[in-house]
């Protein structure tokens, strides 16, 4: 059994994230709890609330929250935002806020 937790539109790159994500894969969920509460990174804010919300989801499926590790999670890139930033002679360049697409999947160890 498996419980999974998605969080979409995150305003943050998914580059950012992917470098935290490779921290915690294959962790069982109070290390990688711990993990992203030390971790100085701005994905882990996200990635801790989604754990969270994944480990609520586990225990609605009557999973135990003791033996759960986290098999997949990974990061697409989701709509990118152009913003116009005024430059030098009436030039304008673009700038490109990327967005991301989070999943996270827990099962229980055997």
């Amino acid at each position: 059994m498996e419980a999974t937790a998605k969080v979409t539109f995150v305003r943050i790159a998914p580059r950012k994230v992917q470098i935290v994500l490779d921290l915690i894969r294959n962790q069982p969920a109070d290390k990688a709890m711990a993990i992203l509460k030390h971790t100085p990174k701005a994905a882990c804010e996200v990635l801790e609330k989604l754990l969270k919300s994944a480990i609520a989801n586990a225990e609605v499926k009557d999973m135990d929250v003791s033996n759960l590790y986290i098999s997949e999670c990974y990061v697409s890139q989701g709509p990118t935002l152009k913003r116009i930033r005024p430059r030098a002679q009436g030039r304008a360049f673009r700038i490109n806020k990327k967005t991301s697409h989070i999943t996270l999947v827990l099962k229980e160890a055997e």
